[in-house]
């Protein structure tokens, strides 16, 4: 069964988060896609701990670059999460297929990334002024949930 979402983190460095988001997307059934270099090994404890047993009931792809997990995902509508843009998550009609592009945690996505993607496809997750961002693996645990319950929560029980 092909998932109804992509999760793209794109070079991720803190191992629990990655942990964190494998068991989401184990528990949601979206796809996860690891955007080399990574912060970690895929083994480290502390992505196992956090992912608990979870790793082999996610799908979980490594690339080397982006434009290599685009296309192997067939060049999805891609959504780029930053806390710099301007259309509200909420805001956005997901559809099956769509992938979600989240950045590393020290530094988000580059520019250069932004720039690749459509203004209105650019994301941000509402909170309050002056606060920075959100933790990784909570933000991609908000965007995945809307898009998913936008699809009437499919395949899920």
């Amino acid at each position: 069964m092909a998932p109804v979402l992509d999760v793209i983190l794109h070079q991720p460095e803190i191992p629990p988060n990655t942990g964190n988001v494998i068991r989401l997307c184990a528990n949601t059934g979206c796809g996860l896609h690891l955007v080399e270099p990574l912060g970690f090994e895929l083994d480290a404890p502390r992505l196992r701990r956090a992912g608990l047993d979870y790793r082999e009931f996610a799908r979980v792809r490594v690339h080397a670059d982006l434009a290599a997990c685009l296309h192997a995902l067939g060049g999805p509508r891609l959504f780029a999460f930053s806390s710099r843009a301007t259309v509200p998550h909420t805001a956005v009609t997901w559809r099956e297929g769509d992938a979600l592009l989240f950045g590393a945690e020290t530094r988000g996505l580059s520019q250069d990334v932004l720039a690749g993607v459509p203004p209105d496809q650019r994301v941000r997750i509402p909170m309050r002024p002056g606060n920075r961002s959100l933790n990784l693996s909570n933000a991609v645990a908000v965007a995945v949930y809307e898009a998913w319950r936008q699809a009437g929560f499919a395949g899920g029980a």
